[in-house]
């Protein structure tokens, strides 16, 4: 009897708290995340190949006629 009154307010306890969002260390984790993926980015940006394609793309579009 006393095991189900425990486990009744064990949730009753934690129907209140809704872990929302995330903790320091998940923040970390985001902003490592996001600073290796903005590294990878920038080296694909500005690799030859892609700076050539990037170029050829703004040359056409600004001797297109209207």
């Amino acid at each position: 009897m006393f095991g189900k009154i425990r486990k009744a307010v064990l949730r009753l306890r934690g129907a209140g708290r809704k872990d929302t969002g995330m903790v320091t260390s998940e923040y970390a984790m985001g902003i490592i995340a996001a600073v290796a993926f903005a590294f990878v980015l920038y080296k694909v940006v500005n690799s030859g190949q892609v700076q050539a394609e990037l170029q050829d793309i703004v040359k056409k579009a600004l001797s297109a006629r209207m």
